[in-house]
């Protein structure tokens, strides 16, 4: 896919770099970009790739560093800083924006931008990773089986480590606590709110809500107005996260430790990380019910969730890039269809007892 032409930006990150890597495989050559001079020239320079580099703080160089390029696969986090600027220079650029985010934030600022898109031309798609391909579709998949569906309930597995840009984002997030939807609004909860023992494919796992990128996306896709999404968590780990949230959550608010403490703790994250392994599959579960006490249930297995952002991101642009996309914001099952996760290889769904 060397025409048209397409930016990764972000390529020097953990989870970019492997997209290129794929793409490269692939036998295209996308333009591999960031803002780190001497890692993106290194990168492209092994991979044979055309590259800019560019910082996202002023619009108009962005601006000029996307011409000549028809779509963006963002991949810069925390995409709580660098999502919008990306948006508002894909949309005056005329050029289509794809992203890998989990952070709900990020998801309702392209929403808000949807209209300015469709005048623009240009198709806002966050949110084609593992945050939140899998679930989208799993979500959409249930829904179809029992519409008028009034709660949507979530949990996985991401059965990977955690990359380190990853981690930090995590780390970050903590202060603004836990997310939900209820009655149609995202409602603010204590981190781990609720919990559950949730029926995965590999057995009961204790699991807690978590802010996932579900709370807004699967209102879109599906329109049910109460949405919840767990991952798996043993009780022990839930009390000692709720009391290491409540400590980070003051020390978050200290004028410039943000950064360096989500380093330190994200780095600490990803070691340990390192030392489990990774288990090589994601498992996912979902729940709809209505108010007459209709319930579906189903789960799906998948890659491992880097594997899977890698595959799923790629296959989204490849789709936008040869097929189209309508212009303005969509999530991934609603623009690729709730089918779009089982065109992934090793990918499997099961329907559970209705």
């Amino acid at each position: 896919m060397d025409e048209p032409l397409w930016l990764i930006y972000g390529a020097n990150g953990y989870t970019g770099q492997r997209i290129a890597r794929e793409a490269v495989a692939r036998g295209w050559k996308p333009i591999l970009a960031g803002r780190n001079a001497r890692e993106i020239a290194a990168l492209a320079e092994r991979l044979a790739c055309p590259h800019r580099v560019f910082a996202l703080h002023d619009r108009r160089r962005v601006v000029a560093q996307l011409q000549g390029v028809r779509a963006v696969l963002h991949c810069a986090g925390p995409f709580s800083a660098t999502g919008e600027p990306m948006m508002d220079a894909c949309l005056e650029s005329h050029v289509n924006y794809l992203d890998i985010t989990g952070e709900i934030a990020v998801i309702e600022a392209a929403a808000a931008r949807h209209e300015r898109a469709v005048r623009s031309g240009v198709s806002l798609l966050p949110s084609v990773g593992f945050d939140v391909v899998p679930s989208d579709c799993l979500a959409a998949m249930l829904a179809e089986r029992l519409p008028g569906a009034s709660q949507l309930q979530l949990a996985f597995i991401a059965g990977s480590r955690i990359g380190p840009g990853t981690a930090r984002t995590m780390v970050e997030g903590l202060a603004g606590g836990g997310r939900v939807r209820i009655d149609g609004r995202i409602v603010k909860v204590p981190f781990a709110w609720k919990t559950m023992a949730v029926p995965f494919r590999s057995g009961l796992k204790q699991a807690a809500t978590i802010p996932w990128g579900d709370v807004a996306a699967a209102w879109y896709t599906t329109g049910i107005a109460n949405i919840e999404v767990y991952t798996a968590m043993p009780e022990r780990q839930i009390a000692l996260m709720r009391r290491v949230v409540g400590l980070l959550s003051v020390l978050l608010k200290v004028p410039g430790i943000c950064h360096p403490l989500g380093y330190v703790v994200g780095k600490f994250l990803t070691e340990r990380a390192q030392r489990g392994g990774d288990a090589g599959r994601a498992s996912l579960w979902g729940r709809v019910s209505d108010d007459s006490g209709h319930v579906i249930e189903a789960t799906l297995e998948t890659p491992e969730a880097y594997r899977l952002t890698v595959l799923t991101a790629l296959a989204a642009v490849e789709n936008l890039l040869t097929r189209g996309t309508p212009p303005g914001f969509a999530t991934p099952a609603r623009t690729f269809g709730s089918q779009f996760v089982l065109s992934i290889p090793e990918t499997d769904l099961q329907w559970g007892p209705t």
